[in-house]
């Protein structure tokens, strides 16, 4: 009987608004990978939380909605709002929701759907807490300026109107919340590839992500 290769696993790790998802999104399609936004189901815990009147900061009451997560909830509307976004910083720090959550990451990773040979994994700690396995891991960032001229004008293309400074103030402290944090604080694996993109185009970031997966990646 012929041994099955162990799937190709991808982390892709950063800060908000690095473009790492944009970057994730197109090495799956490259190598047709299985993709999972880990960062959309910490949005759905903080969206459900949120909907039913909770606080991000109350453990018991984010546990409770990591618990009780559906389909659904990752098809919320209001996932990508910046009320949500700031929850799920705070609903990610603790502890007990990333064990909730973990498990479900990690079985996604070890079992890619519809027969995909690996998956893309992009979020906080996937190289570092999720999948330390992973053949190739990357760390996407960007000057904190350029990340929040990034959002801003993601907020503003969406109706949004928002002051740059109020935006910069709040990746600011999201950052702070994300490295501090006891519960797989942000920070780059000891061996990943660590891409800034502050002066780099997407389709340049994307050339250096691919070829760097498929040195590490055999079978990629």
């Amino acid at each position: 009987m012929r041994d099955v290769a162990p799937p190709i696993i991808v982390a892709i790790d950063g800060p908000a608004a690095a473009g790492k998802g944009t970057l994730a999104r197109r090495l799956a399609e490259a190598l047709g990978l299985a993709y999972l936004d880990t960062g959309t189901i910490y949005r759905a815990v903080a969206a459900r939380l949120l909907a039913h009147g909770g606080d991000p900061d109350d453990g018991e009451a984010a546990l409770a909605a990591a618990h009780a997560l559906t389909g659904g909830d990752l098809q919320r509307p209001e996932l990508r709002t910046e009320p949500v976004s700031q929850a799920a910083s705070r609903v990610s720090a603790n502890q007990a929701v990333r064990a909730a959550l973990l498990e479900l990451q990690r079985h996604f990773a070890h079992h890619p759907p519809a027969g995909a040979h690996g998956t893309v994994l992009d979020g906080r700690d996937i190289g570092t807490v999720v999948c330390p396995e992973a053949c190739a891991k990357l760390f996407v960032t960007a000057t904190t300026e350029e990340r929040a001229r990034r959002r801003h004008e993601e907020l503003r293309a969406r109706g949004a109107e928002r002051i740059y400074a109020d935006v910069l103030r709040e990746m600011e402290a999201r950052d702070q919340r994300d490295a501090a944090r006891d519960a797989a604080p942000l920070k780059p694996a000891g061996d990943a590839v660590v891409l800034d993109t502050s002066n780099r185009d997407v389709d340049a970031a994307f050339a250096t992500a691919l070829e760097a997966v498929r040195r590490r990646c055999p079978g990629s």
